[in-house]
Order: structure tokens, then C-alpha cells, then sequence
């Protein structure tokens, strides 16, 4: 054990008592109950609470996970997991855990990265980090996963089949330059040998109040493209030339009305202008002006319509006054699709763990999300778990300074996705 993870060992690491009597290797092996994992759960609430804390006091960006990867690793091989991959996509994790019945396969999907903000929060488990926070929640995720691991573990004479834990690095990227953390998990093999059937993940939701659960079948979130415009003027003396800053404010102020006069009004779209860099001095014009921006969509049908629509736009806003552009697209992100057949199979599952009337169907989500990749491999189902509290003061959104969860959703999410993906490998195990 890396000598940096020793004061954390006793309590993270070091669990040696079972958390289920009556569960061990030679006992009739009935599946796990939804008592069963909820008593276990419940027993891990320290635990969790430490894991979450730990994470959140160490965050770590995309690409950089190396501790945050390493205590996964090692908690992993601590509960005696069958097979713990590391160095996948960089800092990327793959645990197996076979139950001792024959079965099918199933994956989780954590995230593991924090984001590029200060905190403002004044919590004794802080970030210790300047400049680096976890303001998404994937320190809530990661820690979750950990708790279904060690719950599973306990019972796996109890499972039919193998859980397949996915700890992802870089979900916050995915730029033009660099590719997100799910792509390069896929790349480099995460979702094989073994394959498997379906892949679940959670995403803690500030808008929900804890204890509760939204899902939405079908398409969920947004694809995501980014778009790097450039808009190139005439240098001139006189009144010869072509204001590139001027013709790049008519291109802005063109592109605005895409959104409500060019497209279905009942197609969810958002077309974004997140920068513009132009100019250095007040005498004098620039050459070029760059613009970026984004477009969010919920079709592919959507998408290239949009695309298109920028591109005529433009054209007519920089030919008025003698202006040239460039358009580059940049993919950041797929819709999120939640495949319906495995929602509609799973919301007994969720309804039993979480009460319900805990359970509700949520609106479709502007915001990007990565699991598309793998749900665009094997089917998925990405639900959102409650982790606000108006009493409590914890309201702030994700990606502010101000970000907290009520630490009450870990509990809750360990004992909903442990009991979904139990009730998976039981329900496919009896089937043909």
C-alpha cells in the first residue's frame, strides 16, 4: 500500500468482519433481498461518508486521477475481487467481481474526475487543492460504486453471473484536442471480456431532493458540439476596408434567431456564444475575431440541421460587409439514450429501494454526459439521484463553487444500484 493512503487504510481499506451472516460460501444462496442489501447498506454509512469526504478533499482533473485511482484499486483488491485492471485510459480502473452461480454480465459506470473551480464552501473536508474542486459530484459517484463493490462482494454466493465495475477518468473532457474518458475506456477495451449485457450509472442530482430518483427513457441528455468560428475583415486604410469586429457582432446577432424562427419550436435546442477573442488595441481593427460556442440537441436529425443553418447564416451576415469566415464543428458528446426496455425492467427495482413514491420520471436534460458512449455500445441506463436539501441549505448547482450533496444520497444510491443490478443478473440468469 502506497505509504500517502496509510492514514485512510484502517478505515477505508481494512473491512474484515461480514456484513451479511448467513451469506457465506456453503449456505443455500437464495438472491440477495432487498433487506439484505438495505441492512448492508446501511452498515457502510460511516464508510461512505469517510470515501466521500476523502475523495472530495483530494480532487483531482481529468487525466490526473492517480490517487483517486489508486485508493479505487486498492479497496478493490482489499474486497477480493476477481480481476482489477488499472492504467486503462490513462488512470482508468476495471474491477470484476463473479458471483459463485453462473450468470450473465452487467457493468456500473463511475466517474472520477473533479473540475477547474475554487471552492467557496467552508466545510471542514474542503478541497485542499487550489484552484480544483469537485463541483459535480463524481466524488459522490466514485465513493457510491465502492459501497455497491463491497456490498456485492458479501453476497456474491449470491449472485448469479458478474459485475463489471467501471471507475472512469475525464468525464469533464472531451474537447476538440483531447477525447472524453468514456471514448478512451471503450477504446482500450473496458466493455470487453467479458462484455456485458447492460451498464448502469448514477449521477447526483442538486435539483432532487435526497431520497429521491428521476429517469427519463429514451433520449435524456443532450449530444453536445462546440464550434470555433473565425471571422476575417480587410486590413485597409480608409473607408476601404472590412471591420472584422463589426462583421463578427453581425454574425452574433444573426445566429440568435436560429433557435426561434428557423427550427421546431418543439425540438429541444441551444445554440451558445461562450467567447470572442479579437483586437488588442482601441485604434485599430484586427484582422480576424475568433468566436466559440456550443449547440446542444436531442436528434441527429436536429444536429445537422443546425449545423447547416449556421453555416447559410453566416455566410449571408459576412457577405454583407465584405467579411470571410471559417466554421470548424468539434463532437463533444452523443444524446444520452436510456434504453426504454432496460428502464422499464429496472423501475421495480428502483421503486423497491427507494420507495415508490421516490421514483418519478424527470424532463429530458440539457446537459452532456459521456455514459452516451457506452450507452451507445450495450444498452444503458444513466438514472439521477437525489442528493439536494432546501432545509438544509444545499441547493447549489452543479458546476458552481457552492456545490454540495446531502451525504444522506450515498446511502440511498448504494442500496438502489446494488439492488438494480442484482435484480439484473437474477431476472437474465432465468432466462433462455
Amino acid at each position: 500500500m502506497s505509504p500517502r493512503l496509510a492514514p485512510i487504510a484502517a478505515s477505508l481499506f481494512l473491512c474484515a468482519t461480514p456484513l451479511l451472516p448467513g451469506s457465506a460460501a456453503g449456505a443455500e444462496a437464495l438472491p440477495p433481498s432487498a433487506a439484505q442489501i438495505a441492512s448492508a447498506t446501511e452498515a457502510l454509512r460511516p464508510r461512505l461518508v469517510e470515501l466521500r469526504r476523502d475523495f472530495h478533499r483530494h480532487p483531482e482533473l481529468a487525466y490526473h486521477e492517480e490517487r483517486t485511482a489508486q485508493v479505487v484499486a486498492e479497496r478493490l483488491r482489499a474486497l477480493g475481487f476477481d480481476e482489477v485492471r488499472t492504467n486503462i485510459a490513462r488512470h482508468g480502473v476495471v474491477g470484476l467481481l463473479k458471483g459463485t452461480r453462473p450468470g450473465p454480465v452487467v457493468a456500473v459506470r463511475a466517474d472520477m474526475d473533479a473540475l477547474p473551480l475554487s471552492e467557496t464552501n467552508t466545510l471542514p473536508y474542503c478541497s485542499a487543492v487550489p484552484g480544483v474542486m469537485h463541483a459535480c459530484g463524481h466524488d459522490a459517484h466514485t465513493a457510491i460504486a465502492l459501497g455497491v463493490a463491497e456490498v456485492l462482494s458479501r453476497m456474491r454466493s449470491q449472485l448469479p453471473g458478474t459485475v463489471k465495475f467501471l471507475f472512469q477518468p475525464a468525464e469533464e473532457a472531451g474537447t476538440s484536442t483531447e477525447p472524453d474518458g468514456a471514448t478512451l475506456m471503450i477504446r482500450e477495451g473496458a466493455l470487453e471480456n467479458p462484455r456485458p449485457l447492460a451498464i448502469f450509472a448514477l449521477h447526483t442530482a442538486p435539483e432532487l431532493e435526497v431520497g429521491t430518483v428521476g429517469y427519463h427513457p429514451g433520449p435524456a441528455q443532450a449530444a453536445i458540439d462546440t464550434f470555433q468560428l473565425t471571422v476575417r475583415g480587410k486590413v485597409a486604410p480608409g473607408q476601404q476596408g472590412c471591420d472584422a469586429i463589426v462583421a463578427a457582432a453581425q454574425c452574433v446577432n444573426a445566429l440568435q434567431p436560429i433557435k426561434g424562427r428557423r427550427l421546431d419550436t418543439l425540438e429541444p435546442v441551444t445554440l451558445t456564444i461562450g467567447a470572442i477573442h479579437g483586437g488588442n488595441r482601441p485604434f485599430s481593427s484586427p484582422a480576424e475575431v475568433q468566436i466559440e460556442g456550443s449547440v446542444r440537441t436531442f436528434s441527429e436529425g436536429a444536429r445537422i440541421r443546425v449545423m447547416d443553418l449556421l453555416r447559410e447564416t453566416l455566410a449571408e451576415a459576412t457577405a454583407t460587409c465584405g467579411a470571410t469566415f471559417d466554421l470548424q464543428f468539434h463532437p463533444v458528446t452523443a444524446v444520452v439514450v436510456n434504453d426504454p426496455k432496460l428502464v422499464q425492467e429496472s423501475l421495480p427495482s428502483l421503486r423497491q429501494a427507494a420507495g415508490a413514491t421516490h421514483v418519478i420520471e424527470i424532463p429530458r436534460r440539457m446537459g452532456g454526459e459521456d455514459f452516451s458512449c457506452y450507452a451507445h455500445t450495450v444498452p444503458g441506463f444513466l438514472f439521477r439521484l437525489g442528493s439536494g436539501n432546501w432545509a438544509k441549505g444545499i441547493i447549489a448547482d452543479a458546476h458552481t463553487p457552492a456545490f454540495d450533496i446531502d451525504e444522506d444520497c450515498l446511502v440511498v444510491g448504494v442500496k438502489v444500484m446494488s439492488g438494480t443490478v442484482a435484480d439484473f443478473l437474477v431476472r437474465h440468469s432465468r432466462r433462455p
